[in-house]
């Protein structure tokens, strides 16, 4: 199992030294979220400071960027690092597709999102092999690529696009079309054999491909900590995190497998309300049970892999690092992680 480091981008400044860590004590890869800074930009810092480690978005959201503007981007990183650039992209939910992005529209955002994909590797395509850019869909055309706006062949593969996906019909959207899908943090095992698997295994059979051609790559709620009283301690700051997620009715199919769909109904009317300090406490320990990995230092990588090591092909885990001890005891559970 391949082990993910997520990227703290509070400081442009700071990315490098922080990526150069990362790939230094184990690390397979680095990731870059879409909250408070652009998810493409500290790759690229990154990509400079190392040598091995894949880069990803996780995830730029989609629907405010052309499919164009998404191609350019992820070339330049894909050439800059020597092919190591993964996309990953999102939907984000209608709230701040609208409102915080001003998206024109939400209309089926499923299948705007499998256009978009179609388009990013038609573009692709298009610099890669010549001929007519010639892409049409119902959200997306594209038929305009002359040489002066095309950066050619690359040396390097196309890079791997994955998708964030909740819903079966995003599930089998990534199995058709992508290289991968990316878990929401919200996920629990039974989630992923009997809802998250299936749906992408019908994609994949959709266009001719088998389930191990998609890769699946995760992480979730992981808790972890020196002893059983530092995981006790964290319990609660957990549980908030689930509140605000399972509030929200594009995760509900989440909640449903497990029969908290009622929980996440309260939820969503409390956030409604602002009852945001109150929430924490509609979640139970079973609940927190099924969405999080707890466990201390000694245990946490075999717990993990009890959950994930026969369904994802890469886990993001991240612990914090006061001390040079601290770093020696991260390795150890990296290297168990990444063990057969």
């Amino acid at each position: 199992m391949r082990v993910i480091y997520r990227l703290h981008t509070e400081n442009m400044k700071g990315v490098a030294e922080e990526a150069k860590w990362a790939e230094d004590i184990g690390y397979d890869g680095l990731s870059s979220p879409e909250t408070a800074h652009d998810p493409f930009l500290p790759l690229m810092l990154a990509a400079a400071a190392t040598e091995r480690v894949t880069l990803e978005t996780r995830v730029a959201i989609a629907f405010p960027r052309s499919p164009m503007v998404t191609a350019y981007a992820s070339r330049d990183l894909h050439d800059f690092s020597d092919g190591r650039f993964q996309l990953g992209i999102g939907t984000q939910v209608k709230g701040h597709n609208l409102r915080r992005f001003s998206v024109e529209s939400w209309r089926s955002p499923g299948k705007r999102l499998k256009e978009y994909v179609e388009s990013v590797k038609a573009i692709w395509d298009n610099w890669q092999n010549g001929g007519k850019l010639d892409y049409h869909g119902e959200f997306y055309n594209f038929t305009l690529m002359t040489p002066f706006f095309s950066p050619g062949p690359s040396e390097f593969p196309d890079p791997r696009v994955y998708i964030g996906a909740v819903n079966g019909f995003n599930c089998r959207v990534a199995g058709e079309v992508c290289d991968g899908l990316m878990l929401h943090s919200l996920n629990s095992k039974r989630y992923l054999n009997e809802f998250i698997v299936p749906n992408v295994e019908s994609g994949a059979k959709k266009a001719g491909k088998d389930l191990k051609d998609v890769r699946i790559s995760g992480g979730g709620f992981i808790i972890t900590g020196p002893s059983q009283a530092d995981v006790d301690a964290k319990r609660q700051g957990v549980k908030r995190q689930i509140s605000f997620y399972a509030s929200t009715r594009t995760y509900f199919p989440v909640l449903e497998v497990h029969g908290f769909q009622d929980i996440g109904q309260r939820l969503h009317e409390m956030s409604l309300r602002g009852e945001w300090d109150d929430m924490p406490g509609q979640v139970s320990d079973e609940m927190l049970d099924t969405f999080a990995i707890m466990g201390d230092y000694e245990d946490i990588a075999g717990k993990i892999k009890e959950r994930y090591g026969d369904l994802l092909d890469s886990v993001s885990f991240t612990m914090e690092t006061k001390t040079r001890d601290d770093e020696q005891i991260l390795k150890r559970i990296l290297a168990e992680l990444k063990s057969e």
